[in-house]
């Protein structure tokens, strides 16, 4: 924070900044419409495949080093291992264009509710809380449905929402 800015915060004058960050988070941007629960599903079972077929490669990576003997089901290692893979997954392609491959193809991206960019702290929140989102048979998706801004629990905590885009800004001419 500069001495202006300080100053300016202690005699209580709003500067430019922050009328322009106030009237930027408030105003509606018609071509940001939340993105519907079918097309979000979509998306995420698209990213699935492409998460298994990581895994996949993520385990046969670790199987030189078991002498190629199978892992346990219950091994909460190789748990946490597939864990930081589906985070990695998701997180940089949220931070590196806010699309995933199965958002790019529902034409959906990731928008920051904050302004400036997406930070990794806000990732890790989206992500442990989509878990739960799905695990309880879904609760934290459907609750998009009822949502006055149509927000499921990992967008509310992480202070990001999926939109839905009229073309897809990577689209090839």
């Amino acid at each position: 924070m500069s001495t202006k800015q300080f100053i300016a915060q202690e005699q209580g004058l709003v500067t430019v900044t922050q009328v322009c960050v106030t009237i930027y988070m408030l105003t509606p941007s018609p071509e940001l419409k939340p993105a519907s629960l079918f097309r979000r599903l979509a998306a995420l079972f698209y990213d699935s495949l492409l998460l298994l077929a990581l895994w996949f490669i993520g385990i046969a990576l670790l199987l030189p080093f078991t002498g190629g003997a199978a892992f346990s089901a219950n091994n909460p290692l190789i748990t946490t291992y597939l864990l930081f893979i589906s985070f990695f997954f998701y997180g940089w392609f949220w931070m590196h264009g806010g699309q995933t491959l199965g958002m790019r193809a529902w034409k959906l991206r990731l928008h920051n509710l904050r302004p400036g960019p997406f930070s990794w702290w806000q990732m890790l929140l989206r992500f442990l809380v989509a878990l739960p989102s799905g695990l309880l048979f879904g609760l934290g998706y459907l609750w998009q449905l009822v949502d006055r801004k149509s927000l499921s629990w990992h967008d509310r905590y992480s202070d990001t929402t999926i939109v839905q885009l009229t073309e897809n800004p990577h689209k090839r001419s």
